[in-house]
This record gives structure tokens, C-alpha cells and sequence, in this order.
């Protein structure tokens, strides 16, 4: 049989059970008893034989808060601390914050999904991704080279050189080359190649040993296979920056993770390319 639910008048104020206070608010009556145990808002009566719990139209304005300040995503406690007299202007500006940085992300994101279906298939094997670079201490040899194959050149004498110093290398490992030429080019490349060391030792005539500073953002990629096919990545890394709202603001870096030193095939090499970037 449906339950029907009465009003009782007591002092000329009404009061309505629980029950009747939850249909006339949307609010669930669960609900009801949790903001009860946590204070926030008590029955205005409770029955001493029945246990009933009773409220009046005056406790409206504050469940209506209560309700309000829950649908903009404040969180219970939050609201304890505004009925308790922190300011609600105060808290509001905070959450227009934490709102307006959320969908800058979720707008981003819409833009990478958007960007991943313009692109063609041979674009698809590239995946970027945004992730901070930490501060390093390298030691690295700059020189010019006159073209990409001469590099490899350079970094057999260079662990020659770490070994005779002393040189421990950082874990994990982080090997990379920076150019300094800010353009492409194919000869007469400036070219500085670093190795992470767990400390810097005595320059020598062939090893400088540096601190390179924290990149908070870096747009990254990997490429799988010959550096010959370099081009191609640093093209993904562009397309996708531009696309995106970001900007390059400073040098690339290779870095090599699988190589020759540890994979007989060329088609398991396996590199990273990473360009300092920041959003428009």
C-alpha cells in the first residue's frame, strides 16, 4: 500500500517528514541522512519514540546551497567549509579556475584526436605525446661535422674520453645529440652530442661537462628504424605542433635509445626526437 506522507504542524511552522522533503527536492533521502551525519544539514525535528526526522521550508535556502555548490562540483567538505564562513565568492573563483584549465585540456585533446584523423596513413606510426625533460648533467663534445655520418665518428673517442676521466653514466641512460644550426642542414652541421653522467668531472680539450636546465614541455616522438628516416619524424613533430597551437622554442634533441650497440638489425633501432615547445 502507498505510504502516504502527512504534515504536522507544530509552534505554526510546518514540518515535513523526510520522505516527503526528499519528493519535494529531487534529493534522495540516503542523502538526506548523509548531510545530517556530516553536519551539514540537521533535521529540524527528530521524533524521540519514532526516530522520525522532520524538516521545514526554512531549511530550503540552505539545501538548495547544499545542492547548487554539489552540481558545480564542490565537494562536500568544501561546503562545510563555506557554511562553517569561509567565503563562497572565494571558493567559486578557485572552481572558475580549476573549470576553465579543464577545458583547456579537454580542448586540447579534442584537437590531438582531430589531428590523428587528418593524418595519413603514413603519418599513423607517428604518436606524440607532450612529457617534461629534466634537468641533466652531461658531458658533450660540440663540433662541427660535414655531414650526418660523420657522427657516429664522434662517439667512440668521446666514451673513450668519459672512461679515462672517470665518467659514470646517469641511469637511465640518456644519450642525445643537440644542432645548433637551427635549419636543416646537409653539410658543415654544428652538432653537440651528450651523455648524462652522474656528475660533472674536469673539462677536457674534447669533453665539456654542463648542467642543460629543465624543459617543462617537450613535444615527443619516436622513430623506429634508420635515422635516415629522421626527416619524416621531425615532419610529424611540426605538423602536429602547428595543428595544435604550440610553438618550437628551442633545439631538437635525438636521443638513442636501442642502436647499433645493442641491436644487429636497423629496423629495432629505436630514437626519440624532442622539441622544446610551448602553447601559443
Amino acid at each position: 500500500m502507498k505510504e502516504i506522507y502527512k504534515c504536522e504542524k507544530k509552534e505554526d511552522t510546518i514540518l515535513y517528514k523526510i520522505g516527503m522533503f526528499s519528493q519535494m527536492n529531487r534529493v534522495t533521502i540516503k542523502a538526506l541522512r548523509h548531510y545530517d551525519d556530516l553536519g551539514l544539514l540537521k533535521p529540524a525535528d527528530i521524533d524521540k519514540f519514532t526516530g522520525y526526522r522532520y524538516y521545514t521550508s526554512q531549511q530550503l535556502p540552505i539545501l538548495h546551497q547544499i545542492l547548487a555548490l554539489r552540481q558545480m562540483g564542490f565537494s562536500l567538505e568544501e561546503i562545510k567549509m563555506v557554511q562553517s564562513g569561509k567565503s563562497e565568492m572565494e571558493l567559486l573563483q578557485k572552481r572558475k579556475c580549476e573549470l576553465i584549465k579543464k577545458i583547456a585540456e579537454e580542448t586540447m585533446k579534442l584537437s590531438q584526436v582531430e589531428c590523428y584523423l587528418l593524418q595519413n596513413d603514413q603519418d599513423m606510426d607517428y604518436h606524440i605525446i607532450l612529457k617534461e625533460l629534466p634537468e641533466v648533467i652531461v658531458a658533450s663534445l660540440r663540433t662541427v661535422i660535414p655531414d650526418y655520418d660523420a657522427l657516429f665518428a664522434i662517439v667512440p673517442p668521446m666514451g673513450a674520453e668519459m672512461e679515462r676521466l672517470g665518467c659514470i653514466c646517469a641511469v637511465p641512460q640518456y644519450c642525445f645529440t643537440l644542432y645548433h644550426d637551427g635549419e636543416y642542414k646537409e653539410e658543415n652541421i654544428d652538432v653537440e652530442v651528450c651523455e648524462a653522467v652522474t656528475e660533472k668531472k674536469q673539462d677536457s680539450d674534447m669533453l665539456t661537462f654542463q648542467t642543460i636546465e629543465k624543459v617543462e614541455t617537450a613535444a615527443c616522438v619516436l622513430h623506429k628504424g634508420s635515422y635516415s628516416g629522421f626527416p619524416k619524424a621531425y615532419a610529424s613533430v611540426l605538423r602536429w605542433a602547428e595543428d595544435n597551437g604550440f610553438e618550437i622554442i628551442d633545439n631538437p634533441r635525438e636521443s638513442y635509445i636501442d642502436g647499433v650497440w645493442n641491436k644487429d638489425l636497423e629496423a629495432e633501432w629505436l630514437s626519440e626526437i624532442q622539441f622544446p615547445v610551448r602553447k601559443v
